[in-house]
């Protein structure tokens, strides 16, 4: 075990998520026990309490704690990937060239590992996504596990460093796809509720839940964050279900599900926030049509846009829907050429 140290971010590494960072300098050491040692005021930045998706910058001070030693990883890591994860990681691949990866992830395979999370995911299955170079791609950001889609990995540290800068200044459109119960009055608008993490580590994930505050009490919350998404209403079924587009103008966890319940019309699947069948009996949507349809989280991240890193030519991204999503389509004779792939700016 080595002893507390106290190491500078030096510029060569640029600006980058704390978690990154850590796993860079110290490669033997899981995602979850970076976590872990956030959470539990380990690692500091700057002698303050800090989280792992915090962005830390040239010249500052990060407090490392004890780890075992190179040598000795915590875990065992297996010498490599089954042969039909590589298969199915590969074909999820979309677009690659020398500096990026595209994929469209699965719903299901979480993004990177951690609390809960298990030993597959994708961050996991990059050894997989090396296409003949020397190191593994790196993700530049996340979707939740059950969340399909658009899904980013760099090839070099420089283009990762150039991606999450563009996502961080917001020089990418993002649209998702979506179920919600009911239809949205007005069909197209904004919502500004800012975002909390409830209270709480539960057998329910009350710790993993965000909690919506309104715009006007943001003061009153120290730890909300602002966050704002547009919706789209592409297409409905009577009163029972809307086909939406969404899209996140911040990044905030769970942006999407907390909004779309918060206006009461949580996305079809989603349990945590109240669009599961189970929440909507009697007279409500899932007594009839949702019961009919898979419960699966309905939530996709259908197209992207984004300037390639290197040549700075403006690219879009598109992922198919995944099987069960498709199923609904064909169950409520839906047709994905019917709506614009970006009615945001068909319709300004």
């Amino acid at each position: 075990m080595s002893g507390v140290k106290l190491l500078t971010v030096s510029e060569d590494e640029g600006e980058q998520r704390l978690d990154r960072w850590f796993k860079r300098r110290f490669p033997q050491i899981t995602q979850g026990a970076v976590e872990k040692m956030c959470r539990t005021g380990q690692v500091r930045v700057d002698g303050a309490r800090a989280k792992g998706s915090d962005r830390i910058i040239p010249g500052q001070t990060i407090r490392v704690p004890p780890l075992p030693d190179s040598e000795a990883p915590s875990r065992p890591k297996p010498d490599g990937v089954s042969a039909a994860d590589t298969k199915m990681i590969q074909d999820c691949v979309i677009f690659k060239d020398e500096h990026m990866i595209v994929l469209n992830k699965p719903p299901g395979l979480p993004s990177q590992g951690g609390s809960g999370q298990g030993d597959r995911h994708v961050d996991g299955l990059t050894e997989a996504l090396k296409f003949g170079y020397k190191d593994r791609p790196k993700l530049v950001h996340r979707l939740d596990k059950d969340t399909s889609g658009v899904l980013m990995l760099a090839r070099t540290d420089r283009v990762a460093r150039a991606l999450s800068e563009a996502l961080r200044h917001r020089n990418t459109r993002k649209i998702y796809w979506a179920v919600v119960a009911g239809v949205p009055n007005p069909r197209k608008g904004s919502i500004k509720y800012g975002l909390m993490k409830a209270p709480g580590h539960g057998k329910r994930g009350e710790g993993e839940k965000m909690i919506c505050v309104h715009p006007a009490k943001m003061d009153e919350f120290p730890d909300a964050k602002r966050a704002h998404t547009d919706f789209f209403t592409l297409w409905f079924l009577g009163t029972r279900l809307s086909w939406m587009a969404l899209e996140p103008v911040t990044g905030r966890t769970h942006q999407l599900r907390a909004h779309m319940a918060e206006i009461g019309h949580p996305i079809l699947g989603d349990g945590k926030y109240g669009g599961g069948e189970q929440e909507n009996l009697g007279d409500g949507w899932g007594a009839s049509i949702g019961g009919d349809l898979s419960r699966k989280l309905h939530l996709h991240a259908r197209m992207l846009t984004v300037e390639h890193p290197i040549t700075k030519k403006l690219m879009t991204f598109t992922a198919p829907l995944p099987d069960h999503m498709a199923r609904t389509w064909k169950t409520l004779d839906w047709k994905e050429n019917d709506v614009p792939a970006d009615p945001f700016e068909v319709f300004k």
